[in-house]
């Protein structure tokens, strides 16, 4: 689709958008949303016929890309059908959605219980895990992020936390390991994962086994920075977790649907969870859904026993529809196994070239179309181009590499001192070559401010 400039009603857009909405995360005053006129498979324009190269997938969610007509058809087919109905009852496009997401789960994860987003599958994968075990605790690592509701953000271990912790949601927070930042001390990806898993055993020594109803942890963080975990580290938490009767949750949120270049993110490290989350990609966000995949372990305690809990719209026709359309879309055109080739081949490539030519990076790291670039004031000390959350001046240096990346039409994902390559996971090799000249421009805007 070509834009076609109408400033006028971006103007009106606008307006009505200053307005009258209420942004999250945001100082409503201090904030300048762009208006979007349209958008189609890996980029989208403003009014004034602007175009950018997505390089967030929205919030790192539509994995198949902007508006693909197979998904588009799907939710309009299902709409003049059944537009909704309660989720009480067999539905077709749910249970083919549930069905072939089990299919694509690890292990015995057979059991899907829909939601209509990451946080309040979180929310109840907790739930869950309480009731299963009959314990209050659970484990979330620092450097994480698992949702906007209240149980789900008190679980996060980034600072959108504080706000809102409260002290009494029944959470502890431990380190998991990160070797370019490690807190153990380690000089390896062996020592790190050690330590970490060392130091998780002594954590949950000192807060009583007993009391701990699970272990939850994004197999890849990903705002927090994309820290692929050491070999070993997953299979270990799972180790400890049946050592001592631990539930252990995975959110794949953000990693899950092809991000990392295999279905799940569990995959790559050949371990499987009690319970996963999953949204974002299962339907590229073209209508909310989200998700808990259960095991026959956990399935069966609400065999005979009521689950206490439920959405209404758990399950949407027109949300299942789009889920059902998406993975059918994924399988036919390869792009688990492209956005795989693509990370191994190009991006992973084109970054380490990167971080050797520009002092501002620290360090690369990633998997398939989930990569993050650490910036650094200086790459020796690896003291970070800001500091930890940063904001107004203090963060002048990062605003002013997104704004070199949005002048070189590419619209970033900027999280504290990182940029995020996150594309949809069906980018061609051309729109990422253009992306990644696009980040090498705007990454010697952030060279100068290095020492």
């Amino acid at each position: 689709m070509t834009p076609h400039p109408n400033p006028e009603v971006g103007a009106a857009v606008k307006a009505a958008d200053r307005a009258h909405v209420f942004h999250s995360w945001s100082a409503q005053e201090l904030i300048d949303p762009l208006a979007v006129a349209g958008a189609e498979g890996s980029y989208f324009w403003d009014y004034d016929g602007r175009r950018y190269l997505d390089f967030t997938s929205g919030l790192v969610y539509t994995n198949i890309g902007y508006q693909h007509p197979k998904v588009v058809a799907a939710i309009q087919e299902q709409a003049a059908h059944l537009t909704t109905f309660a989720p009480a009852f067999a539905i077709e496009a749910r249970s083919e959605a549930a069905r072939l997401i089990a299919e694509r789960t690890p292990g015995d994860l057979d059991k899907i219980f829909f939601t209509n987003g990451g946080a309040d599958a979180v929310e109840h994968a907790v739930r869950m895990a309480r009731l299963h075990t009959g314990r209050p605790k659970v484990l979330s690592a620092y450097r994480s992020y698992h949702g906007g509701t209240q149980q789900a953000v008190n679980i996060t271990g980034d600072p959108r936390r504080w706000a809102s912790d409260s002290a009494t949601a029944g959470v502890v927070h431990f380190w998991a390991p990160f070797l370019y930042r490690s807190r153990f001390y380690a000089e390896t990806e062996e020592q790190e994962c050690a330590r970490a898993l060392e130091h998780l055993e002594t954590t949950l020594a000192f807060e009583g086994p007993s009391t701990v109803a699970a272990i939850i942890l994004e197999t890849i963080p990903g705002t927090a920075g994309i820290m692929v975990p050491p070999p070993g580290y997953l299979a270990g938490v799972r180790e400890i977790c049946d050592k001592y009767g631990i539930v252990f949750i995975l959110d794949e949120v953000m990693a899950g649907f092809g991000r990392t270049g295999e279905w799940f993110a569990a995959d790559l490290f050949d371990v499987t969870p009690d319970l996963m989350t999953f949204a974002k990609g299962v339907n590229s966000g073209y209508v909310p859904l989200g998700g808990v995949a259960i095991s026959g372990a956990i399935a069966e305690t609400f065999a005979k026993r009521p689950y206490p809990g439920g959405l209404t719209y758990s399950g949407h026709p027109l949300a299942c529809a789009a889920a059902v359309a998406t993975i059918n879309v994924m399988a036919e055109e390869g792009i688990v196994e492209n956005a795989a080739r693509l990370g191994a081949e190009v991006v992973g490539p084109a970054l380490r070239e990167l971080a050797e030519r520009h002092p501002s990076v620290g360090e690369v790291r990633g998997v398939g179309m989930f990569w993050a670039v650490e910036l650094v004031r200086n790459r020796e000390t690896r003291e970070p181009l800001v500091p930890y959350n940063a904001a107004g001046e203090a963060n002048a240096p990062m605003a002013a590499f997104g704004s070199a990346a949005k002048a070189g039409g590419i619209w970033p994902f900027v999280n504290m001192n990182r940029t995020h390559v996150v594309p949809p996971c069906n980018v061609t090799e051309s729109e990422l070559k253009e992306g990644l000249a696009a980040l090498d421009a705007a990454l010697a805007v952030a060279d100068e401010f290095t020492e």
